[in-house]
């Protein structure tokens, strides 16, 4: 008898029984962030920078999705960091200060066990998971990526230019601008141990390439789990350090060593990626937790067209350098429509086929149908926190400022009322003013904040609580 099979059943059965098992590892992806600290808008070639030279990111863009809307959930580490791998803003967990803006190494919290990280819902999901590189989300056991979904990992819990060993080399800025691994007691840490103290920096975004490099080629020697890979470079927050394979290479000076090793480390990724045939079966995404820290000049990077950098919420201070790369799941182009770091939780649940809990509010939706070129950003509006103050709000291609504060350290906040407007469509230096000319957008951006800070009630600041000494 003859056997009316769907569509559907037809095809799979005609792929045989390794085409079947490619179709299936298709429908959950492997999912990849490469996430650098205080990169700038303006610090790759893709996008706009003269002199750094960036080729395999640049061949990412253009075999991916580059994107010129895309935004850090906070201007700063510890706050931004939380936002990424939780889809929530830090003002609803706790995860943001005035007082103190990060974690430092005498903090005595970190990210709340109640938060449902991205890398718990994956391994519910049925996904390896692992991180390497920079975590700032709490060091102490119970705050460490093994304690928030992550099976391993393997980098430093903090920030490179924290635990400064007193009386060892110029005090402040000086010793920054001409740094030595021993200046830092950080440490560089394996699961809850340490490894060593004072880990020689220059060879930081090596190390993790190579941890990340390893664990690709160990998921590909154990087919049929897709695998979730966090690599968050130290680099190039301050102190910088390149390898000697680049230390002197670029034009760019120090600063363009540094990223052109990221970039050499992303073509590693990605080459080992293609040569265990997971391209097709694979998301990667790269972007950064949030512009550049101007202060240090030559040694920190640029925002490009955009306003200011790190610490503020001008577009400079959040407005990222954001790809998305995946030749089976990302239909390549440029995308100007808006995105956030707050959406990759929903996203990256999207494609793996899982639901967001429903037991919490989300500042995120899936980019999922944009990413396959068959739909649209959910995001309309961005909320721009510093610390716990809301100081902006963009709607659509307005964004209007109740404060600011230029750059991380320096000049007082600056409370503006009326509020400043801008057009970031005709306007994304954030020059002109348009509040007089539009006050119909300023009203609903004005009711919109009110809705939006009248909807919860924040909860205390994990960020200010001190080990006893």
């Amino acid at each position: 008898m003859k056997r009316n099979f769907s569509p559907a059943v037809r095809w799979f059965l005609s792929l045989g029984i390794l085409g079947l098992t490619q179709a299936l590892s298709l429908a959950k992806p492997n999912l990849v962030i490469i996430f650098c600290d205080d990169l700038g808008y303006g610090d790759l070639s893709s996008f706009g920078h003269p002199t750094i030279h960036t080729p395999h990111l640049d061949r990412m863009a253009a075999e991916g999705q580059k994107w010129t809307n895309f935004y850090a959930a906070a201007s700063v580490c510890t706050p931004s960091r939380a936002g990424l791998l939780t889809g929530r803003l830090p003002i609803r967990n706790g995860m943001c200060s005035d007082k103190r803006r990060v974690l430092f190494p005498d903090s005595a919290s970190g990210l709340p066990a109640s938060e449902i990280t991205v890398a718990e819902a994956l391994r519910e999901a049925g996904y390896a998971t692992a991180a390497v590189g920079k975590w700032h989300l709490g060091h102490l056991p119970e705050f460490l990526p093994t304690a928030n979904g992550f099976d391993s990992y393997y980098g430093i819990p903090y920030s490179n230019d924290m635990d400064r060993v007193p009386n060892k080399g110029p005090k402040g800025r000086a010793g920054l601008m001409k740094p030595e691994s021993a200046y830092w007691n950080v440490p560089l840490m394996r699961d809850t141990e340490i490894l060593e103290r004072s880990p020689n920096q220059s060879y930081l975004t090596r190390n993790y390439t190579r941890e990340a490099v390893a664990y690709i080629e160990e998921q590909a020697e154990t087919p049929g789990r897709p695998f979730f890979l966090y690599l968050a470079h130290s680099m190039p927050h301050v102190p910088i350090f390149a390898s000697g394979a680049f230390s002197g290479r670029s034009q760019a000076g120090r600063y363009g060593d540094v990223i052109e090793e990221i970039d050499w480390s992303v073509r590693q990724v990605l080459k080992t990626l293609r040569d265990h045939q997971l391209d097709r079966d694979t998301v990667v995404l790269f972007t950064s937790d949030n512009g550049p820290w101007l202060p240090f000049k030559t040694h920190g990077g640029s925002a490009g067209h955009l306003r200011d950098g790190k610490g503020s919420t001008w577009e400079g201070g959040m407005r990222e350098p954001t790809i998305f790369w995946g030749p089976g799941y990302v239909e390549p182009g440029i995308i100007h429509e808006m995105g956030s770091t707050l959406d990759v939780f929903a996203t990256f649940l999207d494609l793996a086929q899982q639901t967001v809990p429903s037991d919490r509010v989300y500042d995120g939706g899936s980019l999922a149908p944009v990413l396959s070129g068959k739909g649209h950003s959910p995001r309309q509006e961005m909320f721009f926190y510093h610390g716990e103050q809301l100081h902006a709000v963009r709607l659509g291609e307005y964004k209007l400022h109740f404060t600011t504060k230029t750059e991380y350290v320096g000049q007082k906040p600056r409370r503006h009322d009326p509020p400043l407007l801008f057009h970031l469509g005709e306007d994304p230096a954030e020059k002109f003013d348009v509040a007089a000319d539009q006050p119909e957008v300023l009203a609903a951006i004005r009711a919109l904040a009110e809705r939006h800070q009248r909807s919860f009630d924040p909860p205390r600041s994990q960020l200010e609580a001190r080990i006893a000494k």
